[in-house]
């Protein structure tokens, strides 16, 4: 039986394409610092890419009117979501790739691949703030429609362009479902930081991460946003899930394969998970709300996304826990052709994003224009998870090629210098 060890701890996320922009070549396995371990470098884990790749599609499915498909998401059966998901993928990842980069090239290398990754994901995000503004202002006009200006959030864009422009680039004025990349983009910000104090003692970082955490829900950290109010996505609460990845992915996820093995965890786990689930039918159904009782009630509720909840990071965790005890790495589901059009989207996560946001947009723009029936509900939904899945398997055919290309132009030039050297 393949231990818990093997499948939580085998080589993560190695090919650093959605990281860094190019190949990074996999290293033996080697201690970073006291307390963590890069694994050795090898097969890609395409467990991290298919569940970005399903985080992906249901926050497109998430970002659209309730429908047949909404029901298919987490976020109706408990009390996280696909965000938790993309934020701990995304640090574990990033954690792995750059942490070999800091113990292979050092910090000031490492330092640099990092904000070289940090402006490539600024820039998407300008992109796709010009583009998105564009095609609500352009549907707005022609339908003679303000409702799509109102509910996409941008009636502050149109009242004062240069103001809120330049609030745009300074990440506090964002339209609806553009919240994750600049939280995305402020926490790689801070990966330096934290990877060099994971370098000095991991625990230590992760108990830093606790206490900021902590001391955001008991002083009431936030970020203004413009015009008014605060971020989404708290960046000094969503940090801890952030820095959590990363310090699963350099060693922690490998010292827990005791616990996660346990039966105890399992069955912590499955009952917090049921607890959950009951407690998120009361949302739907309020005939069932006698049955929770009153104090459990006053002490959950709200259940904070913005500052992510104890609640929520609890139940991604006995997600996670369930996921890693019953879906080990070298799952031969993995390989099924069914299974390679998330793999793939979750391969080219920034760009699937994006125009998942175009398409969850144009979606809600068929909805109201043309029918909000169930059929088209269901038609839309489909074609926007394959238009996506076509754009990553374009995305990754021309990566392909490239590479190929390049290996050949590679080899070419080598034989052009050995005969004229000959």
């Amino acid at each position: 039986m393949t231990s818990i060890a093997n499948r939580i701890a085998g080589p993560p996320l190695a090919d650093a394409t959605d990281e860094i922009g190019q190949d990074a070549a996999p290293a033996p396995g080697a201690a970073l610092a006291p307390g963590i371990w890069l694994p050795a470098g090898g097969e890609r884990e395409l467990r991290l890419d298919l569940f970005r790749g399903l985080a992906l599609w249901l926050i497109f499915i998430d970002h659209l009117p309730p429908n047949l498909l909404t029901w298919f998401t987490i976020r109706n059966y408990g009390f996280s979501d696909a965000t938790e998901i993309f934020i701990f993928i995304s640090g574990y990842t990033a954690a792995f790739v750059y942490g070999r980069a800091m113990l292979e090239s050092g910090v000031v290398v490492a330092t640099a691949r990092i904000l070289r990754r940090v402006w490539q994901i600024y820039v998407a995000h300008v992109f796709l703030f010009t583009i998105f503004l564009a095609e609500i202002s352009y549907v707005a006009t022609s339908f003679e429609n303000p409702l799509y200006s109102e509910e996409m959030g941008i009636m502050d864009f149109l009242k004062q362009p240069d103001v809120t422009i330049v609030q745009a680039l300074l990440l506090r004025f964002r339209p609806v479902n553009m919240d994750v990349l600049p939280l995305y983009i402020v926490l790689m910000l801070f990966l330096p930081l934290i990877l060099w104090l994971m370098k000095w003692r991991a625990d230590v970082t992760l108990a830093l991460s606790v206490a900021l955490y902590a001391f955001t829900w008991e002083y009431d950290l936030y970020l203004t946003a413009y015009p008014n109010g605060f971020w989404a996505f708290n960046p000094f609460a969503w940090q801890l899930l952030f820095v959590f990845g990363a310090w699963c992915a350099l060693g922690g996820a490998r010292r827990m394969s005791p616990i996660l093995s346990s039966r105890i965890t399992l069955w912590i786990s499955f009952a917090y998970l049921f607890a959950a689930f009951c407690v998120t039918l009361t949302w739907y159904f309020p005939q069932l709300n006698h049955l929770m009782p009153r104090r459990a009630e006053q002490w959950m509720y709200p259940i904070n996304k913005t500052d992510l909840d104890v609640l929520r990071f609890a139940h991604f965790l006995a997600l996670a826990a369930i996921t890693v005890r019953f879906l080990p790495k070298d799952w031969s589901g993995l390989k099924s052709p069914w299974l390679r059009p998330l793999i793939l989207c979750g391969q080219h996560s920034l760009e699937i994003f994006c125009l998942g946001v175009f398409l969850a947009f144009a979606g809600h723009f068929l909805l109201a224009e043309i029918s909000g029936g169930a059929g088209m509900h269901f038609i839309i939904s489909i074609s926007g998870i394959l238009i996506m899945s076509a754009a990553a398997w374009l995305f990754s055919w021309y990566k392909h090629s490239a590479d190929k290309s390049a290996s050949r132009t590679k080899s070419t030039g080598g034989n052009a210098d050995m005969a004229g050297g000959g």
